[in-house]
């Protein structure tokens, strides 16, 4: 049964995630620890994390990793993460084999939890102490430790530690041929197992009890515990597991005599130990496959088998497959009639079985389950005496309580004289209080009359404030269309000129060719104009039109980073309809701990859209002048603040003029050429930021450099604290398609 507790020590302490999984989890790792460098304890857990990552692919890292990450939890001296490092630690020497840093690094773990007094803590180190002893084939050591961890586990209530404690005791019994004490000890293992939903743990209990029930001649249920281990390590995929049970399978098919499913189940087991290229299982398979030829009576074909085996076992250091294997080859050798051989491994096999099952290893087993048996059973007693002087304290207290409540009765006739002196007292005062709230309440209701008065007032002024702004707008509003109405009219009337002249000339009986191309070329340029001025007069009532739309949308709260990548998505796209082949660098650094907002998106989505634009128009305007000596590139960063998020959009453009920079937010101003901006886009964009969202928008500028735009949106405390943190990109220098 050795080699059903190192499969328990797999099954119990190695990840469980595939080997291609963990490999990208490393990775991911690697690049947080390079770009992370900061002595904290999350690059303790980091350090751990990855070491459980590399400890299929690369064992020797993963300690060299581990002991990084000890050191600087020592440094920080972060107790928790020492305490699983030192445990760590002890299982990656102990699976090397190499046993005195094990135990020292166990011994050390279980110093540290003693001081903290951590009961969970210290079941692990036992759990850890059993594994090691079991290791090394020491039995008595091995339940010792167990035994000695599921006081510990019980105290912590660590359900997870109790049943690995157990499925160790039940597999130091199963070993030694103790078959009664482990089905009384690995059934309630079982039961738990399956409560918490433990695979590993519950198909470690199902084979150990499938081999305690075969050793104890009940075929039939060692049977169905058999296939049940089978079938879960299937399931999750243990094939090491899953190879035991088809040896066990074999065997047990072999002792009934069904020698066709015997050689199956023992020839998959060997095929796939060769495929796994497994070393530890192969020999028991293999021993499997020689008893099986054995028993069909081809002892030449077990002996070659045995012999292999045996050879294997011995490269291993291997006492139970030493102990099989010379117990089959003396048997071969009988078959065959060579009795000196049979006689050497006959001897053989006695030694090994008493080494690895020996009367003085019983004895020392059995003490130690009496022991603990007699230690719970002491705690029994002194819980008993606990509840009997707890119970003789609560009678003295109760004793107690009736003096005082003697004395409570009497304190009572003395407040009732008391109080009803206190109520002929309250009563006058009551009366003279009436008066006074009598007084209050008339002079409430003269303050509720003013206060109607001063909303009265208040509205009316409000209103009048509307009309006045309305005014300056409209005026606004007025003077600006009036321009390209006024370039309108002038250049249709110049057309109208232009159109008579060219009608004389084709009258007259010679008309001029290039008096006739000179007046269709200015023809033609008039009708640009009005076209452009035109233009200019709808984008001018587009934008008014928006601003003043009836219906603003439902506040949302939204993921701001997700709104701004959609939108620099959409300017970026049109920047590139209008533009071909002009590529911008776009850099992002958004805060992945940003929270949520709570507004309408479709505003918003606006006011991003015109900030994207301005910027990329700035940088086309200057890759236009410098031609390709220049790099043109966007960076938007979001950040958190107390109460508030902030945007920051800023661009390597032509920048804004120093002397113009307090006027970009005024209603129609605009820094470019006619005909290319109505100066709405910021104004709308201003007014909606602080008027809608109470935020604020500001810019600055070196001409000639760069302009920054920076924005902030107040954020409600509350959907902060119920946000999960954004899924946003690392920073990019690429175009966003």
């Amino acid at each position: 049964m050795k080699r059903w507790l190192l499969l328990l020590l797999a099954a119990a302490w190695w990840p469980g995630a595939p080997l291609a999984a963990q490999t990208r989890v490393a990775d991911s790792l690697r690049a947080l620890l390079r770009a992370d460098t900061q002595p904290d304890t999350t690059r303790v857990r980091r350090l751990q994390a990855l070491s459980n990552g590399l400890l299929l692919s690369d064992a020797p890292q993963s300690t060299a990793v581990l002991e990084q990450a000890l050191a600087l939890s020592r440094r920080l001296r972060d107790a928790r993460g020492e305490g699983q490092e030192l445990l760590g630690l002890g299982t990656r020497y102990r699976r090397a084999a190499d046993y005195a840093r094990a135990r020292r690094y166990t011994r050390e773990a279980q110093a540290l939890f003693g001081r903290r007094h951590d009961a969970a803590g210290l079941a692990k180190t036992f759990i850890q102490w059993s594994f090691i002893e079991a290791d090394q084939e020491n039995p008595a050591a091995s339940l010792r430790a167990a035994l000695r961890g599921l006081p510990y586990a019980e105290r912590a209530g660590d359900h997870e530690a109790q049943t690995y404690l157990q499925v160790a005791i039940g597999s130091v019994y199963v070993q030694l041929g103790n078959y009664k004490d482990a089905l009384a000890v690995l059934k309630p293992a079982l039961r738990n197992a399956e409560a918490r939903g433990d695979d590993y743990m519950q198909a470690a209990s199902l084979n150990l009890l499938g081999n305690a029930y075969r050793q104890l001649n009940h075929p039939a249920q060692a049977l169905t515990y058999l296939r049940r281990s089978a079938v879960m390590n299937r399931k999750v995929g243990d094939q090491l597991s899953a190879l035991i049970d088809e040896i066990n399978l074999s065997e047990l098919y072999a002792e009934q005599g069904d020698l066709a499913r015997a050689m199956q189940h023992a020839t998959r087991a060997r095929r796939e130990a060769k495929a796994n290229k497994d070393g530890f299982n192969l020999p028991p398979a293999e021993l499997a496959v020689a008893r099986v030829h054995l028993q069909q009576g081809r002892p030449d074909s077990a002996l070659a088998l045995a012999r292999h085996a045996f050879a294997l076992s011995q490269q291993l250091h291997s006492k139970e497959g030493l102990r099989n294997g010379s117990e089959l080859l003396a048997q071969a050798y009988a078959r065959q009639g060579n009795y000196a051989q049979a006689y050497r491994y006959q001897g053989l096999w006695v030694a090994y079985k008493d080494s690895v099952s020996g009367i003085e290893t019983q004895k020392k087993t059995s003490a130690l389950r009496y022991g603990y048996e007699l230690d719970k059973k002491q705690d029994q007693i002194t819980l008993l005496k606990q509840r009997q002087q707890l119970q003789a304290q609560r009678a003295a207290r109760q004793q107690q309580k009736m003096l005082g409540l003697v004395a409570g009765l009497v304190g009572l006739l003395l407040l009732a004289a008391l109080l009803a002196r206190n109520i002929f007292l309250k009563q006058r005062a009551n009366r003279v209080l009436n008066e006074k709230n009598e007084e209050i309440a008339r002079q409430r209701d003269r303050l509720d009359q003013t206060l109607t008065k001063l909303k009265a007032t208040q509205s009316q002024l409000v209103q009048s404030e509307k009309m006045v702004a309305l005014a300056a707008l409209t005026t606004g509003v007025a003077h600006e269309m009036q321009n390209p109405l006024n370039f309108v009219n002038n250049f249709s009337e110049v057309s109208l000129e232009l159109l008579t002249e060219l009608e004389e000339e084709r009258l007259l009986p010679a008309p001029d060719p290039e008096l006739t191309a000179g007046l269709l070329g200015d023809l033609r340029q008039n009708l640009r104009k009005i076209n452009q001025h035109g233009i200019r007069a709808a984008g001018i009532v587009k934008g008014m039109l928006e601003h003043a739309h009836p219906d603003p949308g439902q506040l949302q709260s939204i993921d701001l980073n997700a709104l701004v990548q959609d939108y620099l998505r959409l300017a970026n796209h049109s920047l590139q309809s209008k533009h071909k082949g002009f590529v911008v660098a776009l850099h992002l650094d958004l805060d992945p701990a940003l929270g949520l907002v709570r507004v309408v998106p479709q505003e918003l989505g606006r006011v991003l859209l015109n900030v994207f634009a301005n910027a990329f128009y700035a940088v086309h305007q200057k890759a236009t002048v410098q031609g390709s000596t220049y790099a043109p590139s966007v960076r938007v960063r979001t950040l958190r603040r107390s109460g508030c998020v902030e945007l920051h959009v800023r661009d390597n453009g032509s920048g804004i003029p120093a002397v113009v920079i307090d006027k970009i937010f005024d209603p129609f101003f605009t820094t470019k050429p006619p005909g290319e901006g109505t100066g709405l886009g910021l104004w709308l964009s201003y007014d909606i930021v602080t008027k809608g969202y109470g935020g604020t928008i500001a810019a600055r500028s070196e001409e000639g450099a760069f302009t920054e735009l920076i924005m902030t949106l107040p954020q409600d405390q509350n959907l902060q604290a119920a946000a999960a943190p954004s899924k946003v990109p690392a920073a990019t220098a690429e175009p966003i398609e």
